[in-house]
């Protein structure tokens, strides 16, 4: 579960999870970036937009799920 590998408590998740655009403190919004990081996922940013890159491979078929699905950003 994110929220226990980032060390946050999952009522803080939820809220940086939120569309609703709940405030949350930076340092919940550091760990969860580690935690994802740590896990593969590389935040990416340039003139077309935001969106993540994984870098350690799974199986073909969750990868080809994956490609080209845009997720927000926590930061």
């Amino acid at each position: 579960m994110l929220a226990e590998k980032a060390l946050v408590a999952l009522t803080a998740l939820k809220r940086l999870e939120s569309e609703r655009g709940l405030g949350v403190h930076e340092g919940t919004t550091d760990q969860v970036r580690r935690a994802l990081e740590a896990a593969g996922i590389l935040f990416i940013e340039s003139g077309q937009g935001r969106g993540v890159m994984f870098l350690n491979e799974t199986s073909g078929s969750e990868t080809r799920r994956a490609k080209g699905r845009r997720v927000r950003s926590p930061t």
